[in-house]
């Protein structure tokens, strides 16, 4: 929300362009803050269909584009191109543009790895937000969202009652949340998160090996923790609380899944099967 707030107040006439395979959430934020909104097709791994996103974006180039960009989708793990949506901006001479990276899980993953896709400020992003209840693992959902000074500048309100400059959306903010954060990152430490990502992506590894070589055909967006396969009966998706999605579910490999975790799903969805 903050960061589309950021967008809505740079380009009041924006038009927001996301995919198919975004947040729920999102629909609702830009219903809240009235914001013109064009939904875009997806490619089959969740990442937004470019093609389409550049046939768009043509269509509406007399107004500013905002990008709601997907930096691991919920429900497949995608990471959005924001080399690629760059590129397509400046094929179209776009010169009116905010990108908001919404890097809830991947956001902890992508700093931690050798080959992370481009997802931050540097690949030219205007804001980013993380969650804090999610990788990090705070036991009341959180997040940080980050954006650029000059940004925040220009949405600032002194209050004179609390004696500050007010940047933010609610006024009041939780001071608990931000303690559970500083511990977990005091805890943790860079090589610690580093070491704990390592683990989760080896699972999902063994995970994608271990329904294909049952016969259930699985797969993973790259640097992503979470394997998609084919969609179980009811009662293995109960046990287990898998999210589903028309014919396929899929499996998040957070710090507390285990090889021994995986090896009962993939033996609880065969037996289903051959029931």
């Amino acid at each position: 929300m903050y960061g589309l707030y950021m967008a809505r107040e740079l380009h009041p006439n924006g038009v927001v362009y996301f995919s198919q395979d975004t947040h729920y959430s999102i629909l609702k934020i830009m219903q809240v803050l009235n914001m013109r909104n064009i939904m875009i097709k997806s490619l089959g791994n969740g990442e937004i269909d470019y093609e389409d996103l550049h046939e768009t974006i043509r269509i509406n180039r007399d107004v500013p584009v905002i990008i709601m960009a997907n930096i691991g989708t919920t429900m497949k793990g995608a990471v959005d191109d924001l080399v690629k949506v760059r590129e397509i901006l400046q094929d179209l001479v776009i010169t009116r543009s905010y990108i908001h990276s919404d890097a809830a899980l991947s956001g902890m993953i992508l700093p931690f790895v050798s080959d992370p896709q481009p997802f931050g400020f540097d690949a030219g992003a205007d804001s980013l937000a993380v969650s804090g209840h999610k990788l990090i693992g705070s036991p009341i959902p959180c997040g940080v969202v980050l954006t650029r000074k000059e940004y925040v500048a220009r949405i600032a309100r002194s209050v004179e009652v609390v004696g500050v400059m007010d940047t933010t959306i609610p006024g009041s903010r939780n001071a608990w949340t931000p303690l559970l954060l500083w511990y977990a990152l005091e805890r943790y430490g860079e090589e610690g998160f580093r070491e704990l990502v390592s683990g989760m992506l080896a699972v999902a590894e063994y995970a994608e090996e271990r329904f294909n070589d049952s016969g259930l055909p699985a797969w993973r967006n790259p640097n992503s923790v979470t394997v998609i396969f084919p969609r179980p009966p009811q009662d293995v998706m109960t046990k287990w609380q898998l999210a589903p999605h028309r014919d396929i579910a899929h499996l998040i490999t957070m710090p507390h899944v285990t090889r021994d975790m995986v090896d009962e799903l993939v033996d609880d969805c065969l037996a289903a099967v051959q029931v």
